[in-house]
């Protein structure tokens, strides 16, 4: 498989406030890179996040704001290329609100939810959250909420579920954006 795991984290509810984003590169079923930032939101306010993610407004001071990262990681996004994230519709809205707010032009790509796949190969599980899945499927989650480490966490259990089903029940979960 070759896709690419993203993860947003943003400072309030306004899908623009991305503060910090984290992509992890899969080539072949095999990670072959990572990228991770933090994000300068022009928002005026970090709500609660913080005590979800541990960013605060002093931590992004000196960040880049949303295009200058976008100019690094806009090659990655395609109509060929795979987006994969666990709850993509939160992730998918925070790219596209932070495109739409400094008027970038929205890519086409296709994109890929493993909390969705999760709900489909493992019914059995009581819920289908990150954490949840991690330590069903012992894949190691340490700091959750972590942009790069829910990436990579995310990205493995793709890679286990390619593993254990194949891809013909991932493709069918396959959406474009």
């Amino acid at each position: 498989m070759n896709f690419i795991a993203m993860d947003f984290e943003t400072a309030n509810a306004k899908p623009y406030s991305a503060c910090s984003l984290a992509l992890v590169m899969v080539r072949d079923s095999r990670i072959v890179g990572e990228y991770y930032t933090l994000i300068q939101p022009e928002t005026d306010f970090f709500w609660r996040n913080i005590q979800i993610h541990k960013i605060h407004p002093q931590d992004v001071v000196d960040a880049p704001k949303f295009p200058d990262v976008w100019q690094q990681i806009n090659q990655y996004f395609n109509p060929q290329s795979l987006i994969v994230a666990h709850n993509a519709a939160f992730d998918n809205k925070v790219l596209a609100g932070c495109l739409d707010y400094y008027g970038l032009e929205k890519p086409e790509y296709l994109s890929l939810c493993t909390v969705r796949t999760s709900r489909k190969l493992y019914p059995e599980c009581s819920n289908h959250r990150l954490n949840t899945m991690c330590d069903y499927l012992n894949i190691g989650l340490d700091n959750h909420h972590d942009a790069l480490e829910d990436s990579r966490a995310c990205a493995q259990i793709l890679l286990r579920q390619e593993d254990s089903f194949g891809t013909d029940p991932l493709k069918k979960l396959v959406t474009i954006q």
